[in-house]
């Protein structure tokens, strides 16, 4: 699946992963106001604004990146209607190409990680047929159970062709509260890091693994450390934009050919419309707006890599 990925980076020259997290806030009057005509002030009503949204976004960038992530807690909190607003949210970007990062940042140990690999990534048997869950191409795993937690999800990933991003060190500011603790004389998350490039020998494919990890644009000294810790793990990279990341941070995440890394924007893309920079916000040109902040990061990403 990595190879997937790293193969729709060159085609689209665009290193970068849109951020389906809708908030109500996000959402222009005009999407959701028709939903709660029709459904009243409901989960129903969220969750189809939800879905109108990502759907207009994604047919105004689908031809310029390879993948989007949706956080399924966006969805999670309007329960059933919510997932099926995501569910629908994921066929809709496979039908248009893209490739689907599930950020559900999942992790347990033996039967229940394996359930959690099967929902999210692979299929469960019912009978002689093989039901499948969400579907997405990858997932956000969290490694603090060790091992027992993460193997699960590589044999789903072997068996299904997909891949995984682990959590090695997040874009939050508190992350070094736990990941920067000194474990055998360097910082926890070199460890994890380390285990990622282990872990990642059980499921290569081409040139780098289908285990990857997750670094914030954040921490650019830090992604400079773990590239080198990590040789052959695809970077998922958060915190760029609206949470203070820019181009300039990124160039160590990537190898010197310009792939082993994606980076991730949401509300500066999704909310892209209510910054007068890409238009009159009371216009609400939700998807072009976010077709333009594409351009932009792109821009942004090219100019710093060189």
């Amino acid at each position: 699946m990595i190879k997937r990925l790293a193969d729709a980076i060159k085609r689209t020259q665009a290193p970068i992963v849109v951020g389906l997290d809708p908030k109500t806030d996000f959402i222009p009057k005009r999407i959701l106001e028709k939903a709660v005509a029709e459904h009243g002030n409901t989960a129903e009503a969220v969750a189809e604004s939800f879905f109108a949204f990502n759907k207009e976004i994604v047919d105004h960038i689908c031809d310029l990146v390879p993948a989007v992530k949706p956080q399924i807690a966006m969805y999670e909190q309007y329960g059933i209607p919510g997932l099926v607003a995501y569910q629908k949210t994921i066929d809709y970007c496979h039908e248009k190409g893209l490739l689907v990062i599930a950020d559900v940042k999942r992790g347990d140990i033996g039967s229940t990680s394996e359930s959690y690999a099967l929902a999210h990534l692979g299929a469960s048997k019912v009978g002689d047929t093989l039901v499948k869950g969400f579907d997405a191409d990858f997932a956000t795993v969290n490694p603090y159970l060790g091992s027992d937690g993460v193997k699960p999800f590589i044999n789903v990933c072997n068996e299904f062709d997909k891949g995984i991003f682990v959590l090695v060190k997040t874009s939050n500011p508190s992350s070094g509260e736990l990941q920067d603790k000194s474990c055998d004389g360097k910082p926890l998350y070199e460890t994890v890091g380390a285990l990622v490039e282990k872990w990642g020998q059980e499921s290569m494919d081409g040139d780098y693994s289908n285990v990857g990890a997750v670094v914030g644009a954040t921490y650019p000294e830090m992604g400079k450390v773990l590239r080198d810790v990590m040789p052959h793990a695809f970077i998922l990279v958060p915190g760029y934009g609206a949470q203070g990341g820019k181009g300039s941070d990124l160039v160590h995440f990537f190898d010197k050919d310009g792939l082993g890394a994606i980076v991730n924007s949401s509300r500066g893309i999704i909310a892209a419309w209510k910054n007068e920079k890409y238009g009159d916000p009371s216009k609400e040109f939700l998807g072009d707006a976010a077709r333009l902040a594409v351009i932009d990061m792109q821009e942004d990403i090219k100019s710093a890599l060189g």
